[in-house]
């Protein structure tokens, strides 16, 4: 059977691995006052994104996912032709619509396939399971990475989901913002209230930074760190003791609002990536998609895993 990955747009991996897997992108169109960017893990877009310097400005930015009909599309014109069963991993549906979008589209899909295949010679049925990873960004690698292992071994689309599910049940996403002014801006314009007035301003005067977790889709603070480098210590020091302790799935994904070498140099992360090189653990890094940078601000940190129920330290 000829299986294959969707993700979104915000699903924060490497270009070489999505290439390496076949595993199509979503895309999300973003709006900055009159610019147009199309948020598809392009590195050149992401760049271009970056060497305009909006700052400020995008929080104020419309994001435009793949609507039903251009899921649709996507597949009827493409992957129902290339795959006889395709696994769409989509961002958190509590902060949205991707997840709605594309299962709404599955029911034309598994209509309409059948003649697209006769018409093409394409003997046999095709499946499609819509899977919502209940997190964001980098937090969406574990569980496409496993997809990726899973059909590489050549399992059964039943296992791949029932395993799917319980690896999204089982992922911490991690955040650390380096603007809670611009967070606030973008959580007003959403209608957001996780990041409040009082919050953002006493975060600004203290340079008080928290540590935001999304797990089961829902988001929030479990830490806060005076000043942004300690920060990203605190959250590296704390991946590296979850690698240590053992993962569901052997990876950690991080990924950053901005230049890639940045990364390599804020405190901590040396330490983490010496736990994964020791206990077997792929770490993957990648630029923050457009979207993710939009609605988090640039220079931003996250970070996910899949591991068993524990309670964050920090």
């Amino acid at each position: 059977m000829r299986m294959g990955l969707a993700v979104d747009a915000s699903c924060d991996l490497p270009q070489a691995f999505l290439r390496q897997h076949g595993i199509v992108v979503m895309p999300i169109v973003v709006k900055v006052d009159n610019e147009t960017f199309l948020d598809d893990r392009d590195p050149a877009e992401i760049q271009r994104f970056i060497d305009r310097q909006l700052g400020s400005r995008s929080h104020s930015a419309q994001t435009e996912p793949c609507s039903v009909r251009q899921v649709e599309d996507l597949f009827l014109e493409r992957l129902v032709l290339e795959h006889d069963c395709v696994f769409c991993l989509t961002i958190t549906a509590t902060r949205s619509p991707i997840f709605e979008h594309v299962n709404r589209a599955s029911f034309a899909i598994l209509k309409s396939y059948r003649e697209v295949r006769k018409q093409a010679g394409v003997p046999g049925p095709f499946m499609m399971r819509v899977i919502d990873t209940r997190n964001l960004f980098a937090a969406e690698g574990p569980a496409t990475i496993e997809a990726a292992r899973m059909i590489a071994a050549d399992e059964t689309p039943a296992a791949i989901r029932e395993r799917l599910l319980y690896v999204a049940n089982h992922t911490y996403g991690y955040m650390l913002p380096r603007d809670l002014y611009y967070l606030r801006a973008r959580a007003k314009k959403k209608n957001d209230r996780s990041v409040g007035l009082v919050s953002a301003m006493l975060g600004s005067a203290l340079d008080i930074k928290p540590i935001l977790r999304c797990y089961r889709g829902d988001t929030g603070p479990v830490g806060k760190v005076r000043g942004f480098e300690p920060g990203a210590q605190a959250l590296f020091d704390y991946a590296a003791r979850r690698v240590r302790a053992g993962l569901l799935v052997p990876a950690v994904c991080v990924s950053y609002g901005g230049d890639l070498a940045v990364l390599a140099q804020l405190p901590g992360y040396a330490g983490l990536r010496t736990a994964c090189d020791e206990c077997g653990v792929q770490l993957t890094e990648a630029p923050m998609s457009i979207t993710g940078m939009v609605n988090v601000g640039e220079g931003a940190v996250t970070l996910g895993f899949a591991a068993e129920e524990h309670e964050a330290q920090f």
